[in-house]
């Protein structure tokens, strides 16, 4: 399939959609999850226009790992979180619904459950709460 210009993912990347931004390079952005599977359930992107993993370019690979790394970092501290989930998955078959590259960092606990995904909208006023103790972790970094 290729690359949709209109995915949910393209149009926050093109400010057609907000999101609750947590952090930005000039190769990668990183965002709440509208639908978190936990507190503090985070996003990176990368900017280019891959469907999946393996349409990404190289360098872009590359930056949104070391994206995903700092912001996961920042996570575990702002939602104390002693373990952390990445995920990242390719193709509708393995559980992809966006159809634009991107990974998920979960704060993980033992005994807490994760939500379902893309069940339920999160509360927004929440979602802000929460990207703002990322964001200030990261500032602490």
């Amino acid at each position: 399939m290729a690359y949709q210009q209109d995915n949910v993912f393209a149009k926050i990347l093109r400010g057609e959609m907000p999101c609750f931004k947590v952090y930005e390079d000039d190769k990668t952005l990183s965002f709440m999850d509208i639908m978190p599977q936990a507190d503090g359930h985070a996003l990176v992107i990368p900017k280019y226009p891959a469907e999946n993993l393996f349409d990404l370019a190289p360098e872009y690979a590359a930056a949104m790992i070391v994206t995903v790394r700092k912001v996961g970092i920042a996570v575990q501290q702002a939602f104390a979180a002693p373990g952390i989930m990445v995920a990242q998955l390719n193709g509708a078959p393995a559980g992809q619904t966006v159809f634009h590259v991107h990974t998920h960092i979960i704060p993980r606990a033992q005994g807490i459950d994760l939500k379902l995904h893309g069940r339920q909208l999160a509360d927004f006023g929440l979602l802000k709460q929460h990207a703002q103790r990322v964001i200030d972790a990261l500032g602490a970094a």
